[in-house]
């Protein structure tokens, strides 16, 4: 009896709070969340955040269109899932349902990590064992989300530092390839495709670093168009088959299909665990950039439930599982303007682009050179990520052994191809990226080493 009254106080105060935020006036403060700016700023900067993320949205995409021999209507299928993915998954986070959503200004899309992963899959087993690890991984995350703090003390910056490292230097030569040409590409390392890469590489730096505003924000996207409009007079752009596709289509479910490899689940689900733990400092960031406090317990659960409720959406229309972007992040640091409406406004943007196949062909026309330019900047950016959280606590000797081992064994086993593959057998992709070794050895060391940070920090405060 005593819980029924205190639930019926509650279900009052609720009932209240709510009736009182439905009368109260618009916010115009530019830190909260809910605050909704003029539709002449609020616009603009939506698109902004669009821009920001365009091409590394588009990026896997069209890489894994590379790599299983995408036909145009299926290249163009794979950008128009991603583009619709990214703006549901941003309509989930920024609007929610229910427990799902942070309620925050964070841009979703394809996630980075999932390539190194999903390209060794996608050659192996083809696309529809990709999608059917993507479902899997969605359900590892809610998991994680209901339990987020357990999970997270497993992953400290020495352990998600190293893995993201190992990430993206398994990034790094499919950046290379693509610079030079692409795989199998008749003018491979020819000096067109290299001197284009350069210019797109050397442009996207310099903006960045010169410019500022959405030239600065927008440095990939803007070099990635000056390079696209570059190659046209040298042969390399392809738009043979765009006037073939409708000018309005819905991105239908089960396009590639979907299978459950057992290597396949434990691959992709691995790197969503990595992904998902990131994504709570990613959260963290976000409402200290924006608004100068940390992040609730409610909206680091929300944010990654609806992360997991986004790969479900990745799986069934045929895209990677998306994660929160950190360059839009920046742009909420660099506007202080902490509206999730703005940002709602960038995904439905997004979700309007996927209805247009023919917008999405000329984006999967990309010439190879063209995108090898631009991601190379990206993919080492994931780089350097991994080694600014390396960084972040200093690194001891117990710290260099964690990042040590792990890397010798992730990175050397990736480098030689068919070294395990006596042992490994029909399991030899698990090992092709090298990020589950790595995984597994820094988590393991970081547990069972000496001097553990964290059981130093829980001895320190039991004693207080």
């Amino acid at each position: 009896m005593v819980l029924s009254s205190v639930r019926s106080r509650a279900a009052g105060t609720a009932s209240r709070g709510t009736s009182s935020r439905s009368t109260a006036p618009r916010s115009t403060d530019p830190a909260d969340p809910d605050g909704r700016p003029p539709w002449r700023v609020a616009v603009p900067l939506g698109l902004q955040h669009v821009l920001a993320m365009f091409t590394s949205n588009l990026t896997p995409a069209i890489l894994l269109a590379g790599v299983v021999g995408a036909t145009t209507g299926e290249a163009t299928l794979l950008v128009q899932a991603a583009l619709l993915c990214a703006g549901l998954a941003t309509l989930l986070q920024t609007v929610g349902i229910g427990p799902v959503g942070s309620r925050l200004p964070l841009m979703m899309g394809s996630g980075f990590a999932f390539i190194a992963v999903a390209v060794p899959l996608a050659e192996d087993h083809g696309l529809s064992a990709v999608l059917g690890g993507v479902l899997v991984t969605a359900a590892v995350q809610v998991a994680i989300a209901l339990g987020i703090h357990r999970v997270a003390a497993l992953f400290p910056p020495v352990v998600t530092g190293t893995i993201i490292l190992v990430i993206g230097l398994g990034l790094l030569p499919s950046g290379i390839t693509l610079a030079a040409g692409g795989a199998n590409s008749p003018d491979f390392g020819s000096p067109v495709n290299l001197g284009i890469a350069a210019l797109v590489c050397l442009l996207a730096v310099a903006l960045n670093q010169f410019c500022r505003g959405l030239l600065c924000s927008a440095s990939v996207l803007v070099a990635v168009v000056v390079g696209y409009l570059v190659s046209i007079p040298f042969g390399l752009l392809d738009l043979s088959g765009v006037g073939d596709r409708p000018l309005v289509a819905v991105p239908l479910p089960f396009e590639f299909g979907l299978s459950f490899p057992l290597v396949a689940v434990l691959s992709m689900a691995v790197v969503g665990v990595v992904n998902t733990v990131d994504s709570v400092g990613t959260v963290h960031a976000v409402t200290e950039g924006g608004a100068g406090r940390p992040a609730t317990r409610r909206e680091l659960r929300g944010g990654i439930l609806a992360e997991g409720g986004s790969a479900v959406l990745g799986g069934v229309f045929g895209a990677l599982p998306t994660t929160m972007f950190s360059q839009n992040i920046g742009l909420v640091a660099l506007t202080k303007l902490m509206s999730r409406h703005v940002v709602t406004i960038g995904a439905l943007v997004l979700v309007g682009l996927s209805l247009l196949p023919q917008v999405a062909a000329v984006l999967a026309a990309i010439p190879p050179a063209v995108l090898g330019g631009g991601v190379l900047v990206l993919f080492g950016m994931v780089c350097a990520i991994g080694v600014q959280m390396l960084a972040k606590d200093g690194l001891d000797t117990r710290s260099l052994l964690v990042v040590a081992l792990s890397l010798a064994l992730g990175r050397g086993i990736a480098s030689v191809p068919g070294a395990l593959d006596r042992v490994t057998g029909e399991w030899g992709a698990l090992f092709d990226s090298g990020i589950v070794v790595a995984a597994v050895v820094a988590v393991v060391l970081n547990l069972v080493l000496p001097g553990r940070p964290g059981a130093r920090q829980a001895a320190a405060s039991a004693a207080q």
